[in-house]
């Protein structure tokens, strides 16, 4: 909900959750919308929604040579769906390009450009539905992990050891012929246009131990770096001396500011009495751009690895209660992408009890069991699957669990025993003279 007052907006989010109609007409979804505060008579609100489409691009034609640009289709309604009646409503369509094949016609449409124009449309009735395709060239990169398994294996010693398993493809219209590599590397911009040959990943700060490979080996085209949220400082002119509440304003301008409004007297998870916090290091990111072993055009697939480590006392905490929680990241550190699997597997500590998963979305849980080495009994995993998995899905989850610290002395007693047993048997074998004649 967006409130405006002296031409300053501030945001506030709402309440949102799925429901049913048992008159509605078929393939529509409903989702209810709470307030903050019921409107009065004659009073108006103004409502902002984001919602994201997947696989809603179609590639026309369907298979494309190595030199030709992709076109895709994209079917909507001029008017939006609404089980409300529109007084009044204007569609914009934004292409990535100025090129557009064809658009359908529905008075009145005018194009200028990368932007169609549907309306303005009056006193639509609701379910309202007018259909229109636009065939437009569309070369972005259309990078969708169709399956990524994240374990994140906590280890009470110091440290989160993170294993990601991609299985990469390329989602748009299907290469055919033969491949070029000559052709490839002379003339990118004219042929392979459609196709992408380099990725990019924001990982935790403080990452170390960073590896990229594949079933064949390492892959050395990679490069790891520091940089600082674009999406923020874009908004700043770069050549400005950046202060030290720069980074203060321009989040709380871009309403990315918690509880803004509130004063806070509770404890918050992770923040100690004391702590310091810099807000110029707290928007630096770690970059791993990479590239596959081959560029990726349409219907091609690559599966890789990436793994690395964070510090254990930047993720896990105590709670009031006595538990312990890991607070980390849900979705896909890659940029741009899509993801149509995903799951993440949370790898307790032997000896952990009662875990339980806290998310701000639904998603199929499950408990499972491995074992590692000098395990017993075998370590609790808690595994959380979700399909259909977009970049605003990567916000914080919680795992909560109970462990007694008495048991991270099982290993090394184990190791302790076995290396006295060791000494004890070696010694005896010594001493001991098995030999039948003196």
């Amino acid at each position: 909900m967006n409130t405006s007052k002296k031409k300053k907006k501030t945001y506030l989010p709402l309440d949102v959750k799925p429901t049913e109609q048992p008159d509605a007409p078929n393939d529509t979804g409903y989702f209810l919308v709470s307030f903050a505060t019921p409107l009065t008579p004659g009073e108006t609100v103004t409502l902002e929604v984001l919602y994201i489409l997947t696989h809603s691009l179609e590639p026309f034609p369907s298979e494309i040579a190595q030199s030709e640009s992709q076109l895709v289709y994209y079917r909507d309604s001029a008017v939006i769906l609404s089980p409300y009646h529109i007084k009044q409503q204007t569609t914009f369509f934004k292409t990535p390009s100025a090129r557009v094949e064809s658009f359908t016609n529905v008075e009145p449409a005018n194009r200028a450009g990368k932007e169609i124009k549907y309306g303005p449309y009056e006193d639509r009735a609701p379910y309202s539905y007018a259909p229109v395709n636009v065939h437009f060239e569309n070369n972005s990169p259309f990078a969708v992990v169709e399956e990524l398994v994240r374990e994140i294996e906590i280890s009470h010693w110091g440290s989160l050891q993170i294993t990601e398993n991609y299985r990469l493809t390329h989602g748009g219209a299907r290469h055919k012929g033969v491949f070029s590599r000559v052709d490839y590397q002379s003339r990118r911009s004219i042929s392979g246009s459609s196709s992408f040959n380099a990725l990019l990943a924001v990982l935790p700060p403080k990452v170390n131990s960073v590896y990229y490979r594949d079933d064949i080996g390492n892959i050395s085209t990679s490069h790891l770096r520091t940089g600082f949220k674009k999406d923020l400082l874009d908004i700043e002119n770069t050549r400005e001396k950046l202060d030290s509440s720069k980074p203060g304003s321009m989040t709380n301008e871009c309403s990315l500011w918690l509880n803004h409004d509130k004063l806070i007297v509770c404890s918050i998870p992770g923040v100690q009495v004391g702590d310091i916090f810099f807000y110029r290091i707290e928007l630096c990111i770690i970059e791993l751009e990479f590239e596959p072993r081959y560029p990726l055009f349409g219907g091609w697939r690559a599966t890789f690895i990436i793994g690395y480590r964070v510090p254990l006392e930047d993720y896990l905490f105590e709670a009031p209660d006595g538990r312990r929680y890991l607070n980390f990241t849900f979705g896909c550190p890659l940029v741009e992408t899509i993801v149509n699997k995903l799951t993440i597997k949370v790898v307790l500590p032997e000896g952990s009890k009662d875990p339980s998963a806290v998310l701000p979305f639904t998603v199929n849980q499950d408990l499972q069991v491995k074992y590692s080495y000098l395990d017993i009994v075998g370590r609790t995993v808690v595994v959380l699957q979700k399909d259909n998995v977009v970049p605003t899905h990567n916000v914080p989850f919680q795992v909560y669990y109970t462990f007694k610290p008495i048991y991270m002395l099982a290993e090394p007693f184990m190791l302790v025993s076995a290396f006295f047993f060791v000494f004890v048997a070696s010694l005896a074998y010594v001493h001991i003279d098995l030999n039948i004649v003196k």
